[in-house]
């Protein structure tokens, strides 16, 4: 068979675009974030583990504080856009928009081993360093905004009678509390027991629109 004519051939390594070669820096990043920790993350560990030179890591990012706040932003827009998705495709039913948020945490794409890691080391320098509130602290308000409104919706729907700030509190935590046990247990239970731990949580806040899994 010939060869593809240039144009059609993957470019060479240090001919990869920025956006390209950023994307692989910061898949590393969350790598390596998973395995040694904040703290412990170099620019050195990051560059064996995207397989590039310490220079050219260097060139995409000048400081491992940088690499650090532009990783948390790419894990942020990357959450921020998955359960706006999931949201907007379930339409105005808050019974199937709740569902479709709950799920959302639990997509492939979102849910993985590297990510939860890489989540919990930033949650770890919440209380010491602005970084995370800086980053995230907008879409947090968002999401909970969303998610307590969603909870109203239910409440009056349902005649349930509580309050929706607390109800959708309830549920963060529950959210967050399965990631955590995902991530940390020494023999974690699968993800889908995860969601449906989430499930659960839900059908106990609204038993009229939500069934527990068996």
């Amino acid at each position: 068979m010939p060869d593809a004519p240039p144009e059609a051939q993957s470019p060479p390594p240090r001919t990869q675009s920025r956006e390209t070669r950023r994307a692989q820096i910061i898949e590393a990043t969350i790598t390596t974030l998973a395995t040694h920790g904040f703290a412990r993350t170099t620019l050195t560990q990051v560059a064996r583990a995207a397989g590039l030179s310490h220079g050219l890591v260097l060139f995409h990012f000048a400081s491992k504080e940088g690499l650090l706040t532009d990783t948390l932003a790419h894990l942020a827009e990357e959450y921020r856009q998955n359960w706006q998705s999931a949201l907007a495709a379930a339409g105005d039913d808050p019974t199937a928009q709740l569902t479709a948020i709950i799920q959302a945490d639990f997509a492939p794409e979102i849910c993985t081993q590297p990510r939860l890691a890489a989540w919990c080391a930033y949650w770890g320098e919440a209380q010491s360093r602005p970084l995370y509130h800086e980053t995230c602290g907008e879409n947090d308000d968002i999401y909970d905004a969303t998610l307590t409104e969603i909870c109203a919706r239910l409440n009056a729907a349902g005649g349930y009678g509580g309050s929706p700030t607390r109800m959708a509190r309830i549920l963060c935590l529950t959210l967050q509390g399965t990631w955590m046990d995902l991530m940390m247990l020494h023999a974690p239970y699968p993800v889908a027991e995860a969601l449906a731990t989430a499930q659960t949580c839900a059908a106990q806040l609204f038993p009229h629109h939500f069934t527990a899994p068996v």
